[in-house]
C-alpha cells in the first residue's frame, strides 16, 4: 500500500464514483519499490464489481491519462504475467487533478463511448483482437458477464496472497543478505544493489544454482574474509556462489557413489578355535607345524574334527 498513491487518487476530480473507486483500489495495490501489478480478479473483488465493468472503468482511466497499462511476459518462458499499471503520478509529467467533467451534454458520455484512446488504444483491456498466445489459449480473453451476481473469489485471491507472502519472505531474506555483506538495508545503498534487477540477480542464485537461503547467507558471510569491503553489487559474488554450488554438486555426487559402492564383508569373529584349525588342516593353505599346539591337536582329535592321518600329512605329530 502506498499512502502517496492513494492520496493522489483522492485528489482527482470529475470522475464518476465507480471509476474513482477503481482508481483508488489500483493505488492501494501500488508498491513504492516494485510498482502496481494486481490481477483483474483481485481488482474486481476489491471494487465489488464484475470484470466486465472493471474493464470499462480501466478504459476510462486510461483514456484520461490517469493510468497506463503495460502487458508483461516472462523473458524465459514467454508466458503472460500480471499487467503492470503505471499510475499518473509515476509518469514523466504527473497528472494534475482533472477539472469538473460533469454530466449531460457538456460532459463525456462514458457509458456510450466505445472508441479507443488514440494514443493507448485499448491497452491491456482483454477485448483486443489479435489471436491469443498458443500457450495461454483463451485464458486472457474477456468473458463479458451478463449476470453480475458472482460467487466470492477464492482461488485467485489465495494465489495472489501466497505470492505476496513469498515476496515478503524474499524481501526479508534480501535484507539479511545485505546485513551479512556489511551493508545497511535502510541506509544509502550502492546503485547495483537497488531495485528489482538486484533482487532478480540474487533470486537466480536459488533458481539457477539451486542454493538455499542458508547456503547463500553463509557464503556471503565467508566472502567478507577475502573481501572486507562490501561488494558494489550482486554480480561481484557470482563466482563465490558458483564455487559453493559446484562444491555442493560434488558432495552430492560423492554421496551417491558411496551409496552404490558394494559393502565390504564384515570380518566374522572366531568363536570355535578347534573348528577353525580343523578347517585349516583340511584345506590346501600353507600350515606351519608350530601353528597348532598339542592341546589344540588333542581337542580336534577328541571331537573327531580331523584324523591322525590328516595331521601327519600336514607334519603335525
Amino acid at each position: 500500500m502506498s499512502h502517496a498513491a492513494t492520496n493522489w487518487a483522492i485528489q482527482q476530480r470529475g470522475l464518476k464514483p465507480a471509476t474513482k473507486i477503481v482508481l483508488w483500489h489500483l493505488c492501494d495495490r501500488h508498491n513504492p519499490d516494485f510498482g502496481c501489478f494486481p490481477t483483474q480478479a483481485r481488482l474486481a473483488e476489491d471494487a465489488e464489481m464484475s470484470i466486465s465493468s472493471l474493464n470499462d472503468h480501466l478504459k476510462k482511466l486510461e483514456a484520461l491519462g490517469l493510468i497506463r497499462r503495460i502487458q508483461c511476459q516472462d523473458h524465459r518462458t514467454k508466458r503472460r504475467q500480471a499487467t503492470r499499471y503505471i499510475l499518473g503520478f509515476e509518469m514523466a509529467d504527473p497528472q494534475e487533478p482533472l477539472p469538473e467533467i460533469g454530466d449531460g451534454q457538456n460532459g463525456v458520455d462514458w457509458e456510450n463511448d466505445t472508441e479507443p484512446h488514440p494514443e493507448f488504444g485499448v491497452g491491456a483491456n482483454s477485448e483486443f483482437e489479435p489471436d491469443p498466445s498458443p500457450k495461454n489459449r483463451q485464458s486472457h480473453l474477456r468473458n463479458s458477464e451478463t449476470n453480475l451476481v458472482r460467487e466470492p473469489l477464492r482461488e485467485p485471491v489465495k494465489e495472489e496472497e501466497d505470492a505476496r507472502a513469498r515476496e515478503t519472505d524474499f524481501d526479508y531474506f534480501f535484507r539479511k543478505l545485505l546485513i551479512a555483506l556489511g551493508l545497511e538495508p535502510d541506509g544509502p545503498l550502492p546503485g547495483w544493489w537497488q531495485g528489482w534487477p538486484a533482487l532478480e540477480h540474487v533470486r537466480r542464485w536459488q533458481t539457477d544454482l539451486k542454493l538455499t537461503e542458508a547456503e547463500t547467507l553463509e557464503a556471503a558471510k565467508a566472502s567478507r574474509h577475502e573481501h572486507p569491503e562490501p561488494p558494489d553489487g550482486p554480480k561481484a559474488l557470482d563466482r563465490i556462489m558458483q564455487r559453493v554450488a559446484q562444491r555442493k554438486a560434488d558432495e552430492k555426487s560423492r554421496d551417491r557413489r558411496e551409496v552404490h559402492k558394494p559393502a565390504k564383508p564384515a570380518c566374522q569373529p572366531i568363536n570355535d578355535l578347534p573348528v577353525f584349525y580343523a578347517d585349516w588342516v583340511r584345506s590346501e593353505k600353507y600350515l606351519p607345524p608350530s601353528a597348532i599346539s598339542n592341546g589344540m591337536r588333542d581337542q580336534m582329535l577328541a571331537r573327531g574334527l580331523v584324523t591322525r592321518e590328516q595331521l601327519r600329512e600336514r607334519g603335525i605329530q
